[in-house]
């Protein structure tokens, strides 16, 4: 593995487990026992890990989201879709908790999320067409839209909304299990177009995947 990586890895790794802010260029050296001068060399600084670490993010979530063109979509598909932005939500998790400073932090950053947000929104809408083409929900245009729009404040809100402390005593408890429970909440906001002919099917894809978590009973 090149030094390159090396140090994207490090710094994803102690970015999710310590918080963006907590840590420094020499922090990831140190952990990789190189120089800071071997750092700089591949990044000039911080927010040069940052912005590749959110390309590598954004190139995953845009794999995930792409919609086949030579058949429908299926519940499987669905079931996938969910399963990968949350499995991605997690391991690139310090992007949404840390998200408001990393914008306002650096511009290039904002303008690229902004272009991620408009891709995601055009990519989601595709998949709820998808899924009324397939008869698994009945949607209209508008609610199309507002609902693309509805997923993507859950999803990326999600991690924040966990960190309030309205769960648990401390952020540091936070697990992937919890996070999750975000799915869930994405059932709950389709659940009103969901035809009579998926609905037993989907709700069950739900039960498996995420039930209702023990803290909204």
């Amino acid at each position: 593995m090149s030094t390159k990586q090396r140090i994207l890895d490090t710094a994803l790794s102690m970015f999710n487990e310590q918080g963006e802010r907590s840590v420094t260029t020499n922090h990831i050296a140190a952990r990789l026992e190189i120089s800071p001068g071997n750092l700089y060399y591949h990044f000039k600084n911080k927010q040069a890990i940052i912005f590749e670490l959110f390309l590598a993010y954004e190139q995953r979530v845009s794999e995930n989201l792409q919609v086949p063109e030579d058949r429908q979509l299926t519940t499987t598909d669905k079931l996938n879709y969910l399963k990968d932005v949350f499995t991605g939500l997690w391991e690139y998790r310090f992007i949404h908790r840390d998200m408001e400073h990393l914008l306002s932090s650096d511009e290039a950053l904002r303008a690229r999320y902004r272009d991620f947000f408009k891709v995601c929104q055009q990519q989601v809408r595709k998949i709820y067409r998808g899924l009324g083409a397939a008869g698994m929900i009945t949607v209209s245009e508008d609610d199309v839209d507002a609902l693309a729009l509805n997923t993507w404040i859950l999803v990326t809100s999600w991690f924040s909304f966990l960190r309030c402390n309205l769960l648990t005593e401390s952020q540091d408890e936070i697990s992937q299990q919890m996070l999750w429970g975000g799915i869930y909440q994405v059932f709950t906001l389709e659940r009103p177009y969901l035809t009579d002919e998926y609905r037993e099917q989907i709700e069950e894809l739900q039960q498996q995947l995420s039930p209702k978590p023990d803290w909204l009973s």
